[in-house]
């Protein structure tokens, strides 16, 4: 499904809910507020006869209703605390040292520092929605965090989380499996792995046991194993807490990691929509004109199938390329055994520490590494516009692709 965004801005729907006197929570008319005033931001300020004023923007009002307050009268302090915290951060881009100006015996802020700091308490508001929005979807216990200390961009607007694959017409991401092992204590010599013909890939602590290139069978949903299972990783999506963060060096954004990600250990699913190689092709060639790369070939074993991470994916949407990572793809095949729709998870290669970004390399297909030497040899849809990486690696190679 595609959707359209609406036409009408925040400001003209809450002003129409006023008037037909009705509540949307999702643009911030509720019971508490259709009739009362709550402070939502301050966008100016100015002092005159030695009386300080806040310019008010009402929370779920236009800002046509937006009025002057004395700071005696505000209760607000976190609010008045972010308002001087962007007049400062401006202040210091800019090197300038004063804020205010004197015009009619009235200190005023200028204009620029005003502008900036309504940018910035409208795109707080909308990180805020954002990452409540994130965690609404998501189907694991650990958060989702945002955080832009960078520039003053907003949430992407045509992105779409999801939990799993999305898939095109006409492909089926379920096989329709029906049989699951009998076991009561996995791993038992019948286990799905050893039927599969391969090793259990997880150890008594539940890391990776197995090499890259090797696939991962994981228990499915018609195996006599509980939730407890040690072969359940996987399925149960990411056990971090996980920040979306804005790079400060031209990557646009990125993922950190908030608690500490021992080595060999499930971080994340790459997810989105799975598509053609034809509609990959296609699509790739419109990407490298944006400069995006979010196209994962289903390479495991042919080469039929893509994910297209654009416009549809979750946390893994935002992790960026490192020549040399910290996370290391797998194939993984749970409730479907078709070799060519394998599910993509993402494992540590190492102890990452809090507060660390994470990243995996863009040309990792199990545990081959494709060097930038050796593209002439890939499929079309591999031949395309080369983007340079600047992912600042000892090692970089130079390019993404």
């Amino acid at each position: 499904a595609w959707y359209v965004p609406c036409l009408a801005s925040l400001e003209t729907l809450q002003e129409l809910c006023r008037k037909e006197n009705l509540r949307c929570k999702s643009i911030g008319i509720t019971n508490r507020n259709l009739k009362s005033y709550e402070v939502e931001y301050l966008c100016d300020y100015k002092v005159e006869e030695d009386t300080e004023y806040y310019l008010v923007k009402w929370k779920g009002w236009p800002e046509s209703s937006n009025t002057w307050e004395p700071q005696k009268n505000l209760k607000c302090p976190l609010l008045l605390q972010n308002f001087l915290s962007d007049k400062n951060e401006y202040l210091s881009r800019v090197r300038e040292g004063k804020a205010l100006k004197v015009r009619n015996h009235v200190k005023a802020l200028k204009p620029a520092v005003a502008d900036y700091i309504v940018k910035k308490a409208k795109q707080r508001i909308a990180l805020q929605r954002w990452k409540e929005e994130l965690n609404r979807k998501k189907n694991h216990k650990a958060m989702i965090l945002v955080e832009n200390t960078v520039d003053l961009e907003g949430p992407p607007l045509d992105f779409y989380y999801i939990n799993e694959y999305k898939p095109a017409p006409g492909i089926n991401v379920i096989n329709g499996i029906t049989t699951g092992c009998e076991c009561t204590d996995c791993p038992a010599e019948k286990c799905c792995p050893k039927e599969a013909g391969f090793i259990l890939a997880y150890n008594k602590r539940k890391k990776l046991k197995i090499q890259p290139g090797l696939p991962i069978y994981e228990c499915n949903s018609f195996c006599r194993c509980g939730p407890d299972c040690p072969n359940r990783i996987v399925q149960k999506g990411t056990p971090y807490s996980l920040c979306i963060f804005r790079t400060n060096n031209g990557r646009g954004w990125g993922v950190k990691t908030l608690q500490k990600i021992k080595t060999n250990s499930f971080v994340m699913e790459y997810v989105g929509e799975v598509i053609t190689s034809e509609e990959a092709e296609r699509r790739g060639q419109l990407y490298d004109n944006q400069g995006n790369t979010y196209l994962f070939d289903l390479d495991y074993d042919s080469d039929e199938f893509t994910v297209d991470a654009a416009r549809y994916g979750n946390v893994s949407h935002f992790v960026n390329h490192s020549c040399d990572p910290n996370l290391q793809v797998f194939n993984v095949f749970i409730d479907n055994l078709d070799l060519r729709l394998p599910r993509i998870a993402l494992f540590s290669t190492r102890t990452i520490k809090a507060g660390e970004e994470l990243t995996f390399d863009y040309q990792m297909k199990g545990s081959i590494d494709l060097t930038s030497d050796s593209a002439d040899g890939l499929s079309p849809s591999k031949k395309r516009i080369r983007t340079v990486c600047k992912c600042g690696a000892v090692c970089c190679r130079g390019y993404l692709n």
